[in-house]
């Protein structure tokens, strides 16, 4: 090993790291001077009003996290008991459990090998009468196959769903994910390319859609037209929750969302030296790096090698680890949770269960310092020589 080398593995490489890239706490200061900490203020504005300029949505809505907003998604579905709604089974809990506190009967799908999205020519023997929505997942930030699944949908009449908590700054033909379902969701979460610790917003691109959910967000009334002038009182008017989030979390946002050119290009520039660095153990058979279609851009959101199988995998994340660099697994077959395993249909998920078991996630933040990112890749390399 190098001199360098043992000076940098002194302390732990961290999974993920979360960082302040410009005026975050200069925000969140102004944002407390104005006197509104509680949600709705300059910020909160200043934030909806980018997204919709910069990918064109129609509406942006923040709430506190990205499975709030796919809480708020399955409201304004109206999504009750019987319904079914058919996800990915290799996707995170809140894509589910979202839909399962409305009384939805989830239909788990099986995943694509070549991108780990939902495998879209699987989805249509899936289709029942009961069925109310499909929910996609940009898995990575790679945008799922968008025009089979739209015809899919438009086809047999049931509603399209964007969970692209992975996917901002990720486009598909150059259209920005979370612009193709009537609803879209995304995460700021500290582990996302824009942070604000928690954070997410939910996405409308279908304007029906628009006035009910600000009452959704607003515990159920109609505070928001209050505020605008356009009700002299405001009212329950609806079901809802506070999805709202504060100011402060806004605050942070808005200052990461300055900078979000800048964030990604450092992000993609990881990803780009990990998948030049390691292609070698790949030509070699070893291990298989991330796949990005033609149709599909990436975004640096997360970086993950597939091993071959369960146990090289787990011994491999045992070796990092003493080599103090932390890297972990991703999902688990939700299908197969202690939840849901006596729910599920019975059907073989083989592509799901064969990726959860072998994928490896490597460290990928915005400070992550090249001699680190050398290091991770050179430990990589001596568990392969051994």
């Amino acid at each position: 090993m190098h001199f360098d080398f043992w000076i940098l593995n002194s302390r732990m490489i961290p999974f993920n790291k979360p960082f302040i890239i410009g005026k975050e706490l200069e925000y969140i200061r102004q944002a407390v001077e104005s006197g509104k900490i509680s949600g709705d203020g300059l910020f909160t504005k200043k934030c909806q009003d980018y997204f919709c300029a910069r990918s064109g949505f129609k509406k942006t809505l923040l709430t506190t996290s990205c499975t709030d907003a796919l809480e708020m998604s399955a409201l304004l579905l109206n999504i009750k008991d019987g319904d079914e709604v058919i996800i990915p089974s290799f996707t995170y809990v809140s894509t589910a459990t979202a839909f399962v506190l409305r009384g939805a009967h989830i239909v788990f799908a099986d995943i694509d090998p070549e991108t780990l999205n939902i495998d879209a020519s699987g989805i249509e023997k899936l289709i029942t009468s009961k069925t109310k929505a499909i929910v996609v997942v940009h898995y990575a930030g790679v945008a799922c196959k968008m025009d089979e699944i739209i015809a899919i949908a438009k086809k047999n009449k049931i509603f399209l769903i964007e969970d692209a908590a992975l996917s901002i700054g990720a486009y598909y033909k150059n259209k920005a994910l979370g612009s193709f379902g009537q609803l879209a969701t995304y995460s700021f979460h500290e582990t996302k390319n824009i942070i604000a610790g928690e954070g997410g917003a939910l996405i409308i691109n279908d304007g029906s859609f628009s006035d009910r959910a600000e009452v959704i967000r607003e515990k159920g009334t109609n505070r928001s037209k209050f505020f605008r002038g356009e009700v002299d009182k405001y009212n329950w008017v609806d079901i809802g929750s506070s999805f709202l989030p504060s100011e402060i979390i806004a605050a942070f946002l808005y200052a990461q969302l300055e900078h979000i050119d800048q964030i990604l290009e450092k992000r993609i520039n990881i990803w780009d030296r990990y998948f030049a660095e390691l292609s070698e153990l790949e030509q070699k058979n070893k291990i298989r790096l991330p796949r990005i279609p033609e149709y599909a851009s990436k975004n640096g959101q997360l970086f993950y090698i597939l091993c071959k199988d369960l146990d090289e995998r787990d011994r491999l994340i045992d070796f990092l680890s003493e080599e103090k660099i932390k890297a972990v697994f991703h999902y688990l077959p939700l299908h197969q949770s202690p939840y849901y395993k006596n729910k599920h249909d019975g059907r073989i998920l083989p592509v799901t269960c064969d990726i959860s078991g072998r994928l490896l996630r490597l460290p990928l933040f915005y400070t992550l310092e090249e001699k680190e990112q050398n290091l991770i890749v050179e430990v990589i390399y001596d568990f392969y020589k051994k």
